[in-house]
């Protein structure tokens, strides 16, 4: 089974540092970006679950109406 090389040097000749050097960026580059990160279940957010804290003081009765 012959396999294409992935890459190939056409001129000159690198030593066997700068080959893994020239390895490792392309490496690197064909990574991509990691994939953004998951968002909690709002089952699991700690907010809904934890009360606020009551208004207190003139006008809190009203304050206590509006939405948050």
């Amino acid at each position: 089974m012959s396999e294409r090389p992935h890459l190939r040097i056409v001129r000159g000749d690198p030593s066997d540092e700068e080959l893994a050097a020239l390895v490792a960026v392309v490496t690197t580059l064909g990574a991509g970006e990691e994939p953004p990160p998951e968002r909690p279940s709002a089952w699991s957010d700690r907010r809904v679950q934890v009360r606020e804290p009551l208004a207190h003081g003139p006008g809190a009765w009203r304050a206590s109406g509006l939405p948050r």
